[in-house]
């Protein structure tokens, strides 16, 4: 099977809506996910929760441990529970075959060697400014909709995805200071985008300035 075939088949698990909202939901959450806070949140039984979350374990897209929920140990604690949380890795089809990915590294590689950083920050701040379809009460869904997987951490929203998660990975200066720029120009002026690095996810967390 070719790495286009195999990126089929797992998205192909996705195909079914009950998995998708499971998907969604797991992935986006800030911690591990139980069988039944995931039947609930979905509005389906625990056992057909069950299935399709194992299925999207069997897919390499949703990675499975085992702990106790109630946070109690030893004798009458009961077994642990399987909780869920979103795999690692990146699965891609694009229908014809494209090579973006290849052409956003050469184009990073570069803009690094120029040292242009400081004129990639401003021209990203500068797109994040020409689209403000960010306002105070809709930031989040804006957020998610850009693929940041946006959840609350006390007064902080921090971001479980980068969107530019592999460039990130080989220019993470270069790329996390552009992401900071497109951030600080979508944002409200209310709000105040900072580099507080959020493990396994995005570099950049944002919270209400002081005057809001």
């Amino acid at each position: 099977m070719t790495a286009e075939d195999s990126a089929f088949a797992v998205l192909g698990v996705l195909g079914d809506p009950v998995r998708r909202r499971l998907y969604r939901h797991v992935a986006a959450a800030p911690d591990e996910v139980g069988r039944d806070a995931a039947a609930e949140a979905v509005g389906i039984s625990r056992s057909l929760a069950a299935f399709h979350l194992d299925k999207l374990v069997e897919a390499g897209l949703l990675a499975v441990s085992f702990r106790r929920l109630s946070g109690r140990t030893g004798p009458g604690a009961g077994r642990p529970a399987k909780v869920y949380r979103r795999a690692e890795g990146e699965h891609a089809v694009s229908v014809p075959p494209r090579s973006y990915d290849a052409a956003g590294r050469l184009l990073a590689e570069v803009v690094e060697n120029a040292g242009l950083d400081r004129e990639l920050q401003a021209a990203a701040k500068a797109a994040g400014a020409a689209h403000p379809d960010a306002v105070a009460d809709d930031l989040v869904e804006v957020l998610r909709a850009r693929g940041y997987q946006p959840f609350w951490d006390g007064e902080t929203l921090r971001l479980r995805n980068c969107p530019f998660h592999a460039l990130a990975e080989d220019f993470p200066a270069l790329v996390c200071g552009m992401n900071l720029g497109l951030l600080e120009g979508l944002a409200p002026e209310q709000w105040s985008p900072t580099m507080d690095p959020c493990p396994g996810g995005c570099c950049v967390a944002l919270s209400k300035t002081k005057n809001h």
